[in-house]
């Protein structure tokens, strides 16, 4: 499967997301209520090739509180490569799962909230019919959002970490189907107003014939979907048994899937470029070259690592073969089995923008789906 990257995506896109509408689980829609007195709970689901993830969070300043959470590694995509089907089983677990977030919504008396399903349930031929199945035993109706919107929001979620020097900005979103890269321009938008331009930023790639960017926004010069994440890319190199080959290959095989981003072919000078990368595979090397036996999103949110820094990192993981990562308690047990390709994603993204920091972010979709429900209703302070 070829990288998703519609026609005109390079020129000045503009936003194809569907209308933000919040919705009880049930489907039924509530009234608005907005405002900056306003109090209420939001909630984001993300239901992704590997996990199932939903935040319940308040508005606080330009921030949000979060009140709940809920994490669980589903494996939605287990034998979708192969297949091009969801299996009984992940479907079942995936089921069992939402069960759970339906009684956490239940129990805050939340009804502003956004429920996503990404690149599984965008590849698999019975998606259709697994989603009606969700709402029939849960009461939840989840949308399957497009590669663009996926990209917007994982964006957005970044905005908090855009420094105020930063006139090139790469986010890289490293999922367990798919892989997001979102090149954007913010020389044009004054240093102090940077952060904020990140909150209104169009990703419609698929529009055509739109007005492009006024003077003084933030301007997408292009973006690419790679249909290989963490599950994806380890799926299909199962069959090499050397672990330090197996690396090898994958990390070879997605850089080959970058050649039509047009960055690719004219990388950003170092002097004003900003790279922030966003994934548990990032999350988990930044803890690992901490040190942390146990994970602190306090000390790794924003952190800044170079690229000798990551690598020595990936190296220590190559170093320890499977069964070193499997007891490693920096990479834990539920992520050491995806950690090297989440790795090898990782490295051919440096080996192309050898940028001399990267920033760390402890957030994605979920924060992304906050921010921009909260931003829609004008209950956030700027940024």
């Amino acid at each position: 499967m070829t990288p998703e990257r519609p026609a005109g995506a390079a020129a000045h896109p503009q936003s194809s997301r569907p209308p933000n509408r919040a919705r009880t689980p049930a489907g039924i829609e509530p009234k608005r209520q907005s405002g900056p007195s306003d109090g209420g709970l939001y909630a984001a689901l993300d239901l992704g090739t590997n996990s199932c993830r939903m935040l319940i969070a308040r508005p606080k300043g330009a921030q949000f509180e979060v009140v709940d959470s809920f994490s669980r590694a589903v494996e939605l995509g287990t034998g979708l490569e192969s297949t091009g089907r969801l299996g009984h089983v992940p479907m079942a677990r995936t089921v069992q799962a939402l069960r759970i977030c339906r009684r956490k919504l239940d129990e805050h008396a939340v009804i502003r909230m956004r429920l996503v399903a990404t690149e599984a349930c965008r590849r698999a031929r019975n998606s259709a019919e697994f989603i009606r199945k969700i709402q029939r035993e849960t009461g939840l109706r989840l949308e399957i959002i497009p590669a663009e919107e996926e990209a917007r929001l994982a964006v957005i979620s970044c905005a908090p970490l855009v420094a105020g020097e930063t006139e090139q900005l790469l986010v890289i979103d490293i999922g367990g189907g798919s892989t997001e890269l979102v090149w954007i321009d913010l020389s044009d938008v004054p240093p102090a107003e940077r952060r904020a331009s990140i909150l209104t930023v169009k990703l419609g790639f698929a529009a055509q014939g739109l007005a492009a960017p006024l003077p003084g926004q933030a301007r997408v010069v292009d973006w690419i979907s790679v249909p290989l994440g963490v599950a994806t890319l380890r799926e299909q190199f199962n069959d090499v048994e050397d672990d330090a080959a197996r690396f090898a290959l994958m990390s070879w095989h997605f850089e080959e899937q970058l050649h039509n981003f047009s960055p690719y072919q004219n990388p950003a000078p170092r002097e004003g470029f900003q790279i922030i990368g966003t994934s548990g595979t990032v999350t988990t090397v930044a803890a690992s070259y901490l040190g942390l036996r146990r994970y602190d999103r306090n000390k790794v949110d924003g952190l800044t690592m170079t690229s000798a820094q990551i690598d020595r990192v990936i190296r220590d993981y190559l170093a320890l073969g499977p069964e070193g990562r499997r007891t490693d308690p920096r990479i834990g047990r539920e992520r050491h089995g995806l950690i090297m390709s989440g790795a090898a994603i990782l490295q051919a993204l440096m080996r192309v923008w050898p940028t001399d920091v990267m920033s760390v972010a402890d957030r994605g979709l979920r924060e992304g789906l906050l921010y921009a429900q909260m931003s829609h209703d004008g209950v956030l302070a700027g940024l």
